[in-house]
């Protein structure tokens, strides 16, 4: 087994000592998954790098044990040499990182990468590395392996990039994963496909499975036991299915009420209000007090302990342990919605046969290239006050064809066709001050928020940019409002304009980029999976925001996305494409209730169902 006990983390922050783990105590076996779930900024990734030993250089165990089972006795990996963690490192425990933009080297080959994790922890070199490079490449789903394992990772999608890190990982043979987000960046035949490798290898290998996800379908269909976090801390831990059917801590009950689907589509989704507290404030009672729909008197001033409610099944709840009566609350007002845009009248954004294509290589002695035709006349509309969801698998084009609707490959590409805004517009053609001014319409969420946001800049110097260059009416005060009434919206403490990038979790960085597309009060955003690095809660607070958007503003999204329950939920239209093509499009029930093709029923029936 794989034992953490009693373990406490702390970081040495400026707001003061930050205890990202708290007490955490788990327990994973040989061919078992372990879901560690809880949202962004509550300690799931940080006890992935304790685990590892890879703790930033502010970062030190206080106190507890973590052992991994070593021949007839436990090998406690926080008392270690370096050198010797180094070969377990990898060798009996491998790590699947959430970002793989910043996880694979970008001057380096993929398939030299890879080899290198081979040669390092498997008696295969040279050519038979490569080999096994290129077996894992294909076992993984990267599409011509031999030609892709000479590629840098510049050149590939986020959710293959992603893969790459999966077969880094697996190739050389652990014995236990740990598994950070591991499936957030790929479309949904892939992840089902990466999950079967994964329950394969488990079967072959007895692989043990630390699996910390935020997407709770996934934990469904992979996990025996579940363990939920908050703050730090653990607060229920059950098997899986008991967890799904009976959850007994409010915050597992009001997770499962905030995923999206088409049974809630037309009306806000139980967002947990607030955000989770910051890890430097001692805590005099329950963590999770200030956002629960059931605290009592007694929650803010006792301190609740894990405690027995049957077999395998503890909660940290003190509705678990006296009993007393909810601490009455004055009843929310429902605030009056304001009337949908019904979507009438000329579009706003036409695409016409657009057409995209990379140059791959000048032809010899100066003959003609060889193009990639990475999009192959696509065309829609899209409505004020309108959604249209554009879905399918990872390397199909979606982000291609939002990036080439916000002009962002003029550089990289060809383009062909026309990109109308309000029928009029062709963002195609558009130069200088004209495009800077339809850029004030049209904004664009990217996938990978660490990559988008500058490293260099506060969060406040990262939003304002927007506002400096397209609102030059607003004051530097006017400025400061928006900016706090944004980061209110999107979920996160106004002291965080104050702070860095690197300093915020990766869900918590995708709200600093959705802020930043709103600020300018665009009316169209090409949102390119933008709920894919958050978790259930914030998601859905996401969710009701865009919607309330639309309702208010008339706002419009060209919404990307393999997450088939919040199309279900938010789109009014949707696209499905494939190979540069759109195959099948129509309304949403439509495409989703009869599907027609045979690729769009299989992308449906990959979707993981809680």
């Amino acid at each position: 087994m794989l034992k953490v006990d009693e373990l406490k983390l702390a970081l040495d922050a400026d707001a003061g000592i930050v205890r990202a783990i708290d007490g955490l105590t788990l327990a994973l076996s040989r061919g078992e998954t372990f879901a560690l779930v809880g949202e962004s900024g509550c300690g799931k990734s940080m006890t992935a790098l304790a685990l590892m030993r890879l703790l930033p250089d502010n970062g030190r165990i206080e106190a507890g044990r973590v052992s991994i089972d070593e021949g007839a006795g436990e090998l406690d990996l926080l008392g270690l040499p370096e050198a010797r963690m180094r070969e377990v490192r990898g060798g009996r425990i491998g790590m699947i990182f959430q970002e793989p933009s910043t996880s694979l080297n970008p001057v380096l080959k993929v398939g030299r990468q890879i080899v290198e994790a081979i040669e390092a922890h498997t008696p295969l070199r040279g050519a038979a590395a490569r080999a096994k490079a290129i077996e894992w490449l294909r076992r993984v789903g990267i599409p011509e392996p031999e030609r892709r394992i000479d590629d840098y990772p510049f050149r590939m999608s986020g959710g293959q990039k992603q893969r790459v890190m999966i077969a880094m990982t697996l190739a050389a043979e652990p014995d236990y994963l740990i598994a950070d987000e591991p499936t957030t960046a790929l479309d949904v035949t892939i992840q089902a496909q990466i999950l079967d490798l994964l329950r394969e290898l488990q079967a072959e290998r007895r692989l043990g499975v630390l699996l910390i996800t935020h997407d709770l379908g996934v934990v469904r269909g992979m996990a025996s036991q579940v363990a939920l976090m908050y703050a730090g801390q653990i607060v229920e831990t059950a098997p899986a299915d008991e967890f799904f059917a009976a959850p007994k801590h409010p915050y597992a009950r009001l997770l499962l009420q905030a995923l999206p689907d088409a049974g809630r589509r037309g009306e806000p989704l139980a967002a947990i209000a607030g955000t989770v507290p910051p890890l430097w404030e001692s805590f005099r009672g329950c963590r999770f007090a200030p956002r629960c729909d059931r605290a009592m008197v007694h929650c803010a001033n006792e301190l609740p302990e894990l405690s027995e409610e049957g077999p395998a099944h503890r909660v940290r709840c003190l509705l678990y342990t006296d009993r007393r009566e909810a601490l009455p609350r004055e009843p929310v007002a429902e605030r009056a919605r304001p009337a949908a845009h019904p979507g009438d009248g000329p579009p706003l954004l036409e695409v016409r046969d657009l057409q995209v294509r990379f140059a791959l290589k000048q032809g010899l002695l100066g003959g003609a290239k060889q193009w990639f035709e990475a999009v192959r006349g696509v065309s829609f509309s899209i409505r004020p006050g309108r959604t249209l969801a554009l879905v399918g698998e990872s390397g199909c084009g979606k982000t291609t064809t939002g990036k080439a609707i916000v002009q962002l490959l003029r550089r990289q590409a060809e383009l062909r066709g026309q990109v109308l805004l309000d029928g009029r517009q062709d963002l195609l053609h558009l130069q200088g001050d004209e495009l800077q001014a339809a850029r004030r319409s049209v904004q664009i969420i990217f996938q990978d928020p660490f990559a988008s946001l500058n490293p260099r800049m506060r969060v406040l110097e990262v939003l304002e940019e927007g506002l400096l260059a397209l609102r030059p009416e607003l004051d530097a005060a006017a400025r400061r409002r928006t900016l706090e009434t944004l980061v209110d919206q999107v979920g996160l403490r106004r002291d965080a304009l104050e702070r860095w990038p690197h300093e915020f979790s990766g869900g918590q960085r995708q709200r600093i980029a959705i802020a930043r597309a709103l600020a300018v009060e665009p009316r169209l955003i090409v949102c390119d999976e933008p709920t894919s690095a958050l978790d259930v809660s914030v998601q859905a607070q996401i969710l009701n925001l865009l919607r309330e958007l639309q309702r208010e503003r008339g706002l419009s999204f060209l919404f990307i996305t393999h997450n088939i329950g919040v199309v279900e939920y938010l789109a009014d239209e949707v696209a499905v494409m494939q190979a540069g093509r759109i195959v099948e499009a129509g309304a949403c029930g439509a495409v989703l209730g009869s599907a027609r093709e045979d690729y769009t029923r299989r992308l449906l029936a990959a979707v993981p169902r809680v």
